[in-house]
């Protein structure tokens, strides 16, 4: 016989109110109570009805995160992150690969009270989802905006305290002639982090060697760093905004036999799962992926509960990784 929300109060000792208070994360029970009612559905193997629990709380308990990319191992480390958040919430998460359009958005999962909230992650066009979300009265958070925006709710990384930091370090190792390579300018954190690279060389009373503009890729790591090879050219240290690009220069400079980092050091970005499986293993300037999602997820599921809560953007500081592919220069 199918266990119900009766056999979960008996078994509990509590009332059924109290059971279905538990089941819809209402504050207002003791957590004593709240114990025991889930230690009664875990011995009773008790799942409630998603759908008859939605109507009657009015909630779906499912969290929309859309996102444009599932290439990038940064990325999937903040939604699992994000996941592990809302799971220990009660929440599920459903997941919405967006092209950044309208249509897309209109075909999207967020239509038709389908879910309780929307994470925004990395968007290319925030503005396409905030009009309509606003419209719709349907609470979101963006993650890693790339438009500053004080009126909506934001988690945003100090992508240019990264772009210094990692230019810093080659200043400090000795070098002189540092190459940037720049993701595109539609992007915040590209034009962050080369003001960032720009700084830390004008602190140091140095000017660019070379500053290219390439794609978040790795081809366009590797066109780049062929051109300099050709123009005889070489910087002798290289800040890539991505571990990508920074990888398709580390292969273009070893198919040349330029030896990393005795001839040429290079620092990425991201610290992608790659960056450290790479020989030499790549010095990167790592994202706080845990703080990102858990803080979206947080001030979320607060806006959730209060939608009258002012709008908030934290902002957090990305960490300096030193691996093997940053050395001091050789002295001539």
């Amino acid at each position: 016989m199918k266990v119900s929300i009766f056999d979960v109060a008996k078994k509990s000792g509590l009332s059924v109110v109290t059971v279905s208070r538990v089941l819809n994360n209402s504050a207002s029970v003791r957590q004593k109570n709240k114990e025991k009612v889930l230690q009664a559905m875990k011995d009773l193997d008790y799942h409630p009805n998603a759908s008859a629990r939605s109507l009657a709380s009015g909630k779906t308990g499912i969290i929309g995160l859309t996102l444009t990319t599932l290439h990038d191992t940064v990325l999937d480390a903040v939604v699992k992150e994000i996941n592990d958040s809302l799971a220990e919430q009660g929440y599920f998460l459903a997941l919405s690969i967006s092209q950044g359009d309208e249509d897309s958005f209109n075909r999207s999962m967020f239509q038709e009270d389908r879910v309780d909230g929307v994470i925004l992650l990395s968007p290319i066009d925030a503005d396409i989802y905030v009009m309509e979300l606003k419209k719709r009265k349907i609470p979101f958070v963006i993650l890693d905006n790339q438009q500053r925006n004080p009126s909506v709710p934001s988690v945003m990384v100090n992508n240019y305290k990264g772009g210094y930091d990692a230019t810093k370090h080659l200043i400090d190792l000795g070098h002189t002639d540092i190459a940037h390579i720049s993701g595109p300018y539609s992007f915040l954190s590209s034009r962050e982090r080369e003001r960032g690279y720009l700084s830390a060389l004008e602190e140091a009373g140095l000017k660019p060697f070379h500053m290219e503009q390439g794609e978040f890729d790795i081809p366009s790591g590797y066109s780049i760093a062929r051109r300099w090879i050709e123009s005889g050219q070489l910087p002798t240290a290289v800040f890539a905004a991505d571990d990508f690009m920074a990888l398709g220069v580390m292969d273009a400079f070893k198919n040349e036999k330029i030896r990393i980092p005795q001839d040429v050091s290079i620092i990425g970005f991201d610290d992608q799962i790659y960056a450290e499986q790479f020989q030499p293993a790549l010095t990167t300037i790592r994202l706080p992926f845990e703080k990102i999602g858990r803080q979206g997820v947080d001030i979320l599921l607060k806006l959730i509960k209060d939608p009258t809560k002012r709008n908030v953007t934290m902002e957090f500081d990305p960490q300096l990784i030193v691996r093997e592919s940053t050395a001091a220069p050789r002295l001539n």
